[in-house]
């Protein structure tokens, strides 16, 4: 299962990453883009205008530490020096460095790394992603759902006061974000989730959404960046016009980092898409038998500590 998801993935890269290069509609389309549409009350509108198709095409982004930017929106200096010379800093976010495999903490020094956090992300970078929840079809978290390479749909609800976000892939999921001025549940009442728990409000015009909530059976990438269930993400949604999405997530978690960083890309519109049924989590008993590098069950129930060592109480 995990290889299949993971061949798709690198497929659907390579086809848009193609299309994109050798498109002559493309290369000889000048005019520029369609203004931001907006609903009846003069909000912009996230989603399809009424009578037309479309969905957010959202890219694939491995690794997220190649995009990070500073204050002014822009990728830091450093991550563009490394794409400047060739540094292995392209869209998925390989670089040299000491953590072997494809480079490790050293390799991106920009990241408020704590000790523990970079020495798990030396160990995914060594193996290669091997035990990435999302490749054995659990759903993305944190940023990551808009980062996973299939069509999404925003679908607003002004008269019930809030917005529906529906994914194709990463297990078909979806989330709804809260815009009635309800704050975060509290204590036992705030429940751990994949997608956490989302409140938003408009800031002009863009969509201001905050995220708590998170459960740790996710990656914040494909690469392995970790987080913890402190996690707290600040999302900004941007049309910028019709074709563009700009999405922006600044992302703090005390129990892996010692500062908050931002991270940002853009989301191309395809007029013509529409979401189809995809589903990788039915009835998958593979799970139940998947080890560790240590022997122990990566989803299933671990054995109590006696039972390690050959006592049974």
């Amino acid at each position: 299962m995990r290889n299949r998801i993971g061949g798709t993935l690198v497929g659907v890269a390579a086809v848009i990453l193609t299309a994109t290069l050798w498109s002559p509609a493309a290369s000889q389309n000048t005019a520029p883009p369609a203004a931001t549409p907006r609903l009846q009350d003069g909000t912009v509108n996230l989603g399809r205008v009424a009578g037309e198709k479309g969905v957010w095409r959202v890219p694939y982004i491995q690794n997220m530490a190649m995009r990070v930017v500073g204050p002014d929106g822009q990728l830091l200096p450093e991550i563009r020096q490394m794409q400047t010379s060739g540094g292995g800093a392209g869209p998925r976010g390989a670089s040299a460095g000491g953590g072997r495999g494809r480079g490790g903490a050293k390799s991106e020094p920009w990241l408020p790394w704590m000790s523990w956090s970079a020495a798990l992300y030396d160990y995914n970078s060594r193996n290669n992603s091997k035990y990435d929840p999302e490749g054995y079809c659990l759903p993305p978290g944190g940023p990551r759902f808009m980062a996973t390479p299939y069509p999404m749909e925003i679908i607003q609800l002004p008269e019930q006061r809030r917005i529906v976000m529906i994914f194709e892939g990463g297990a078909h999921i979806w989330r709804e974000i809260y815009l009635d001025g309800r704050p975060h549940p509290t204590g036992a009442a705030l429940n751990p989730t994949f997608l956490g728990h989302s409140v938003g409000r408009w800031e002009g015009d863009t969509l201001v959404v905050d995220v708590v909530g998170f459960n740790e059976h996710t990656w914040l990438d494909y690469f392995g960046h970790p987080h913890t269930d402190k996690l707290h993400v600040v999302e900004r949604f941007s049309r910028q016009n019709k074709n563009t999405l700009h999405y922006e997530a600044t992302v703090t978690d005390p129990g892996a980092y010692t500062r908050p960083f931002t991270i940002a890309w853009d989301i191309p519109w395809d007029p013509n898409g529409e979401l189809m049924e995809y589903i990788c989590q039915e009835n998958n008993q593979y799970l139940n038998h998947l080890t560790d590098d240590f022997g122990q069950p990566i989803f299933g129930p671990r054995p109590e500590p006696g039972e390690l060592l050959g006592v049974r109480r």
